[in-house]
C-alpha cells in the first residue's frame, strides 16, 4: 500500500510499486570467528502503482547490492550497498549504502537503528545521508526527484511465523532534510520462504 501527500494536494493512497528480489548468501558466517555472512540481493521494482497519483514511478527499476552480516548473540549488525538502475528523462542511476545494528528483544521481536546514504538519483540533485532505527535495512528510494541524502531510521520486525513478518520504521534525513526527508515512516508485510536453519 502506498501513501502520498504532496504539499498542497490531497492524500492519495492505494497499491504502490511492487518489489521482487532474491537473496543468495555465498559466504556463511563463522559463529566462532569474525568471518561474516556475505550475500547478493538483487531486486526489481515493478511499476504497479499509479504514477499519476504519486503512488508509483511508472518505470521498472533495479537494484544490485552486496550485503555483509555478523551475529553476536542477541545482537546483529549488517550493511552494504549497491547500484540502482533508475530510468527516466531527468533521472540518473545512483549508489546507496547503509549500516544497521539490531537487537533481538524476544523470540519474535527485534529493534534496530540504521544510518544510510544515497547519491543523487536525478540530474543536478544533492546527496542524502540519514539515520534510521529498525531491524529492516531501508531500501533506497527510486522515487523521482530525490537528491543525494543521508538519513537515520529506527524500526523493528515482528515475526508472526517463520514466513510472515511485520516490518516498520520511522526516521529523518540528516543531510538536506528540508528537501529530502524531514520525517518518514514505513510499514510493510514480508513473506519469506526457503529452507530454515
Amino acid at each position: 500500500m502506498a501513501v502520498d501527500r504532496a504539499n498542497g494536494s490531497s492524500l492519495q493512497w492505494g497499491p504502490g510499486d511492487t518489489e521482487f528480489g532474491i537473496k543468495y548468501r555465498f559466504i556463511e558466517q563463522n559463529k566462532s570467528s569474525w568471518v561474516p555472512s556475505v550475500a547478493i540481493y538483487p531486486l526489481l521494482e515493478a511499476p504497479t502503482g499509479d504514477s499519476a497519483r504519486g503512488l508509483g514511478t511508472g518505470r521498472t527499476h533495479a537494484f544490485v547490492p552486496i550485503w555483509v552480516q555478523k551475529d553476536f548473540g542477541d545482537w546483529t549488525t549488517y550493511g552494504g550497498g549497491g547500484y540502482w538502475i533508475n530510468p527516466g528523462p531527468t533521472n540518473k542511476n545512483y549508489w546507496f549504502a547503509g549500516w544497521v545494528l539490531e537487537r533481538k528483544i524476544t523470540d519474535k521481536f527485534m529493534l534496530g537503528v540504521e544510518l544510510f546514504h544515497q547519491t543523487p538519483n536525478v540530474i543536478g540533485g544533492m546527496e542524502l545521508t540519514g539515520f534510521s532505527s529498525g531491524t529492516l535495512f531501508r531500501q533506497p528510494s527510486s522515487e523521482i526527484g530525490v537528491t543525494q541524502s543521508t538519513g537515520f531510521n529506527i524500526g523493528g520486525i515482528y515475526d508472526f511465523t517463520n514466513n510472515y513478518h511485520l516490518l516498520f520504521s520511522f526516521g529523518r534525513g540528516l543531510q538536506h532534510a528540508k528537501e529530502t526527508n524531514e520525517f518518514s515512516w514505513y510499514i510493510g508485510f514480508e513473506v519469506t520462504g526457503g529452507p530454515t536453519e
